[in-house]
């Protein structure tokens, strides 16, 4: 058997594989609501044979969304909505994530393919933005900086997001700390100037995030898996370097977390990246290698020959693919043939006798 299609267990759960679909928002929710389109998105995953599935970016507050198209998971409405998307997913042999997030100093901003660009006037339905420092993305709102109070409003939003999640029956609970996003934001020294307990050294950079991690961790009981999504470098000067987030992760560890999601950037516009095949691979590994704790790899993994080099090479522990997902639903069916992996417990019953006549014609 490859790597990439033997069983992992986080805590109580298994995972049937190793080739994991990655959060990727669609801008389709209406109030924060996912509908039908999430529903048949995210089920074709699991049909398709992934053995994780994680939703979108669920906003834990409605000021926490990139976009007023976003989807939440802050009231009990938006749980009813995603535990039939969760069921859907379930029925079709995959395990269901949630990505808690609250987009900060990034919300109340156009979607991708709207007809405007940069932050959403108020009188248009945006809001006012949050952030540890007064200090805007560029060509953003500047945002409000968060208070004590505010601050202990976000970990309340997360762990009460985090009991809506395990209410909707999803498997896993992971908290994004990045992409430039309110976790990451407090993470890093070109975004926090802060100079109080939440701002200035590491340690009180990293504060929001771990006091974020104790709080879910405490909702979710000792038997569910915590993921946090870190991005391992700002790629700008003076920002956050893998080494930095090796250190948050160990920490993020001590307060609950256990499998890290490992990403890079989003923080700054001026952000210097040369995307390629498995561009970030290398970060996921030194975080590893560092830490000596579970991580996921992404970016631009595409076949299954790569994914399981990833895993062989002792990169990473498990592959999130985003985009190939979306060209082909079915990718990890595709890489199980190109793996040469029997699979036929990963395949549909309805759709067995297409897999075995292809089988029997290479014989």
């Amino acid at each position: 058997m490859s790597q990439l299609f033997s069983p992992l267990t986080v805590r109580e759960t298994t995972f049937r594989n190793r080739l994991w679909v990655s959060p990727m928002c669609m801008y389709s929710a209406e109030d924060g609501v996912v509908n039908d389109w999430h529903h048949v998105h995210l089920a074709q995953f699991a049909s398709g044979g992934a053995g994780l599935v994680m939703s979108e970016a669920a906003a834990v507050s409605p000021e926490g969304r990139i976009s007023p198209r976003d989807a939440g998971i802050w009231n009990d409405a938006q749980r009813d909505a995603w535990a039939e998307v969760v069921a859907a997913i379930h029925a079709r042999g995959a395990l269901a994530a949630v990505q808690l997030a609250h987009a900060g100093r990034k919300g109340s901003t156009w979607w991708p393919f709207a007809d405007a660009e940069g932050s959403v006037p108020i009188e248009e339905g945006g809001w006012p933005t949050v952030a540890p420092s007064p200090v805007a993305f560029d060509g953003y709102a500047v945002p409000q900086e968060l208070d004590e109070a505010g601050i202990a409003q976000v970990i309340s939003d997360f762990r009460a997001a985090a009991r809506r999640a395990l209410d909707a029956g999803f498997d896993v609970v992971e908290v994004h700390a990045a992409h430039g996003y309110l976790l990451h934001e407090f993470l890093s020294p070109l975004s926090n100037q802060r100079t109080d307990g939440w701002g200035g050294s590491p340690e009180a950079r990293a504060r929001l995030l771990l006091e974020v991690v104790r709080a879910v961790r405490a909702e979710v009981g000792d038997g569910v898996p915590v993921f946090v999504r870190f991005s391992a470098t700002d790629w700008a000067p003076g920002g956050l370097e893998v080494e930095d987030v090796a250190t948050a992760a160990t920490w993020a560890h001590e307060a609950g977390a256990d499998l890290f999601d490992i990403s890079t950037g989003g923080l700054v516009r001026h952000q210097r990246i040369e995307p390629g095949p498995g561009y970030q691979v290398p970060h996921a590994a030194r975080i590893r290698e560092l830490t000596g704790l579970p991580t996921a790899a992404v970016g631009i993994i595409t076949s299954g020959e790569q994914a399981e080099e990833v895993l062989a090479e002792g990169a990473a522990d498990a592959v999130f693919a985003g985009r190939e997902f979306l060209r082909d639903p079915h990718f990890a069916l595709r890489a199980a043939a190109e793996l040469g992996e029997p699979a036929d417990a990963l395949w549909p019953p309805q759709y067995l006798r297409a897999h075995r006549e292809r089988v029997a014609a290479r014989r």
